[in-house]
């Protein structure tokens, strides 16, 4: 069905309806709605009277109409229940509706390129949702509530202001994927190591210079060689240096068990010297 959505056709939601589509070949079957250009910056009601949406696109195309964006998310989004993706990327966002938690059956949300630093109360409710991408927003701190996303198995926070991880991040058992390329990270917690279904970890251009003590059981990692500049590159390392990183988990392992030892030998040491 055609994609051209004008303001006449906006005009009421009969004629919304005609411009659902269930035959994008990414979520076929799913009834679809896109909405772009001038529409952005206007955002009828309408939009929100069609309950039996299950996929909404609210985003500007990449390179012919990013002069219109969508300014905010309307609170009546909490009217779609039977949503299960709603993607908002590249509009101008500083803060998400907090409706967006009625949003239960979701399990793809996309809020890149925003201007977002949080999310809202309740998010944890998103209990079905997989995949959650929230790359170049302004987000400082880790929202606690993900940890409880215990379905999530995608999540994508590069080029943001994160500083750190928090040790609850290891309750997202089943996430596979976690980019976190472009923060400002220092430290990462050893609670990640047990992570176990980690395929996809993406640490490199932020501010680390040890990697955990038990790395290494990050058996399942990825570490083919395209990825290598994602994985960890461009970060201060010392323990263990770069060097030895680029050379593989089992590299880093043999650094950080030898290393292990050399450090509770000097521990040992200084104490029987304080004696």
């Amino acid at each position: 069905m055609a994609d051209i959505i004008t303001p006449r056709t906006l005009s009421d939601t009969k004629s919304l309806r005609m411009l659902i589509q269930t035959e994008d070949p990414t979520y076929y079957g799913l009834k679809k709605l896109k909405i772009k250009g001038k529409d952005l910056n206007d955002l009828p009601h309408s939009v929100f009277n069609i309950l039996e949406l299950e996929v909404l696109e609210l985003s500007p195309e990449r390179e012919s109409c990013l002069d219109y964006k969508l300014p905010e998310l309307p609170h009546a989004i909490g009217k779609l229940v039977n949503l299960t993706v709603l993607i908002l990327d590249t509009n101008e966002l500083e803060t998400l509706a907090p409706e967006v938690t009625l949003l239960v059956s979701l399990e793809r949300l996309v809020l890149s390129n925003n201007h977002l630093s949080s999310l809202p109360d309740g998010f944890m409710n998103l209990k079905n949702l997989k995949s959650l991408h929230l790359s170049n927003n302004e987000i400082k701190e880790f929202p606690l509530e993900l940890c409880d996303l215990v379905n999530l198995e995608f999540l994508d926070m590069c080029d943001n202001l994160l500083e750190e991880l928090p040790v609850k991040i290891a309750k997202m058992k089943k996430l596979h994927t976690l980019l976190l390329c472009f923060n400002q990270l220092r430290k990462i917690p050893n609670s990640i190591c047990k992570m176990s279904e980690l395929r996809c970890l993406w640490l490199g251009n932020n501010l680390l210079k040890s990697l955990p003590k038990d790395f290494g059981q990050l058996k399942n990692i990825d570490w083919d060689w395209r990825y290598i500049s994602s994985l960890l590159e461009n970060n201060p390392l010392v323990r263990p240096p770069i060097e030895v990183c680029r050379l593989g988990m089992e590299a880093i392992e043999t650094y950080l068990n030898n290393n292990k030892g050399k450090r509770k030998t000097r521990s040992n040491a200084s104490y029987g010297n304080r004696r």
